[in-house]
């Protein structure tokens, strides 16, 4: 376990970093981003006409593809409220895209005030305007950082000033993990994570896959995403499973997102339908 600031990480240095993703500067308009994309999915403004194109193209082939961003929020608030209720009052929120509605710090401050959140994103216009929204939230930060690079991560000021890893903190990893291939060491990077957090952690995750989709309708999905910085990809249960090594998983443990902890009644079916898995696991 690892406290304060001083932290380093086992993490590949010469792993490659994308030529267009960068630490500061204004948005790259040439092409859609998949930030900006899920926005867009979710009703929000911050987007812009070549991440709406795509992001329509992208429905075409996945219908249910707004239903699934959705479902993804959802999740994501609903694992929030049983994190605060489970004693945690430290959030990392990894890729946390362009502000919406059910925002973490949000649900976490609806159910404990003093609960602190660190927002990562690599996104220009994702960080631009957290940095307005929380401008006056002594409780909240936002990080603009490759979360592939998790030394760097928990040595920036907004995190490692902000949280403390000598108590228990929540990771979340919500809609971004399929968005990183093998090659980026998904696995790698979210033990380096774990490694810095104490007993009592938790990790969330959700990530898209196969399950009603056809391997066309994947072909032109994907087809829409590689346009993008970050092409998506799909993983079966069993390539994600791994992703959560070293935690215990919460019951129901890796299901549908519908499906975990649901405020009411889901059949399989309809949780089918969002095409994505999630779960949420303690670290002894």
């Amino acid at each position: 376990m690892l406290y304060g600031c001083a932290i380093m990480h086992p993490y590949r240095k010469d792993h490659p970093v994308r030529r267009d993703d960068r630490a500061t500067g204004d948005p790259d308009l040439a092409r859609p981003n998949s930030a900006r994309m899920y926005d867009y999915f979710l009703g929000g403004a911050q987007n812009f006409a070549v991440d709406r194109a795509a992001a329509d193209q992208a429905s075409r082939a996945f219908p249910h593809i707004q239903v699934g961003a959705r479902v993804n929020r959802s999740f994501l608030g609903r694992a929030v409220r049983y994190l605060v209720r489970h004693g945690v009052d430290q959030f990392l929120d990894l890729g946390s895209g362009i502000p919406t509605v059910g925002n973490v710090h949000e649900i976490a401050h609806r159910h404990r005030p003093t609960a602190r959140v660190a927002y990562v994103d690599y996104e220009p216009v994702a960080v631009a305007h957290a940095r307005r929204l929380l401008a006056d939230n002594s409780l909240v930060s936002i990080t603009q950082a490759d979360i592939r690079r998790p030394d760097e991560v928990l040595a920036a000021p907004g995190v490692c000033d902000l949280l403390d890893f000598g108590r228990p903190v929540a990771v979340l990893a919500t809609a971004i993990l399929h968005f990183l291939p093998d090659d980026d060491d998904p696995h790698g990077m979210l033990a380096s994570y774990r490694d810095a957090c104490g007993p009592g952690s938790y990790l969330a995750i959700s990530h898209g896959s196969q399950v009603t989709l056809t391997d066309q309708q994947i072909k032109e999905f994907l087809e829409a995403y590689a346009r993008t910085a970050t092409p998506a990809l799909f993983r079966g249960v069993e390539r994600i499973r791994p992703l959560l090594a070293g935690y215990d998983l919460v019951p129901p443990g890796l299901v549908l997102l519908p499906q975990w902890h649901p405020d009411e009644p889901v059949s399989f079916a309809a949780a089918a339908e969002s095409n994505i898995y999630g779960a949420v696991g303690l670290l002894r």
